[in-house]
């Protein structure tokens, strides 16, 4: 099996690159349930899909239906009023919501047409029409109708929701990148001089505990001299510090999977009795092909 420094490097680089990309991750998620992120774009993506901008039309009451919000007691005036708001909801719910908010009578697909023909707002009547009339006055429908539109309104704010998650990664990673000084350029040419480093990993971390810090920090990371000398030598420092900081745009999935793929590589192979035999039932032999499409 291959045993080269490069493998070394590569399993240097890869590790660092993940307990980054956890690290990154892991802060960004707490953010996120600390600020309720999910709950505020979930309501602002509402808000412009019902074009109620200020919170006080159709999105204000669907908010304050039981099954949009359930934890609310449905008084609240305005959007700073609201107790809680929830980070998800179930599309046929949303329908259902809809429905029960703009239609007078329960289960009347007639006049549910006449009610929505006297909404205000003329984005949203036009909307719940061009649904209601490709419904062709099947409730069951009608509701499916509703449902599809909010899934194709939320795949859009979910869309906008992670480009922003993105940016934020590439922020913490950035702010993590020069606070512990994780310059790529350094940490390749001292792991190419010194790869027995690298050999202090003997095992692939899956969460941001005690031991994934202590291992990174084996690495040749951190501040030697701060500040550093604005010279020649800190251009190059900085292009480190952003080759590290693009990597975590891969996530830690994919860093951890690339890691355990190059320690196999290194490693001497499988033990014998997790080899295949050599021969097939009756003596019969296999061929590469049959351990290639997985034969047994």
């Amino acid at each position: 099996m291959l045993n080269s420094s490069v493998l070394e490097v590569a399993i240097g680089l890869s590790f660092c690159y993940a307990s980054l990309a956890l690290i990154v991750s892991t802060v960004q998620e707490a953010l996120a349930s600390a600020l309720h992120l999910r709950a505020h774009t979930l309501l602002d993506g509402i808000k412009t899909m019902l074009n109620d901008p200020r919170f006080n039309g159709m999105a204000r009451a669907l908010y304050s239906h039981a099954l949009i919000n359930p934890h609310d007691d449905g008084q609240a005036g305005q959007q700073d009023a609201l107790k809680h708001k929830p980070s998800y909801i179930e599309p046929l719910h949303f329908a259902i919501a809809l429905i029960d908010t703009i239609g007078r009578v329960p289960g009347n697909i007639d006049k549910l047409g006449q009610d929505i023909d006297t909404l205000r707002d003329p984005q949203l009547r036009r909307a719940l029409q061009g649904i209601y009339l490709r419904a062709n006055g099947n409730f069951t429908e009608f509701e499916d109708g509703v449902a599809a539109w909010f899934d194709s309104a939320m795949a859009r704010v979910s869309g906008e929701y992670k480009r922003r998650s993105m940016l934020v990664s590439v922020l913490l990673s950035l702010l993590l990148t020069v606070l512990f000084n994780i310059d790529s350029i350094h940490l390749f040419k001292v792991l190419w001089q010194h790869p027995a480093l690298a050999a202090q990993i003997a095992a692939v971390p899956t969460a941001a505990d005690r031991a994934t810090i202590d291992l990174m920090f084996s690495l040749p990371i951190g501040w030697q001299t701060f500040p550093p000398a604005f010279d020649g030598s800190f251009l190059l420092q900085v292009a480190g510090w952003l080759i590290t900081t693009s990597s975590s745009l891969f996530g830690a999935p994919f860093w951890f999977s690339t890691l355990q793929k190059i320690m196999q590589l290194r490693g001497t192979g499988a033990k014998p009795d997790e080899q295949r035999p050599l021969s097939g039932p009756r003596g019969v032999r296999r061929t590469w092909n049959d351990y290639a499409e997985g034969g047994r």
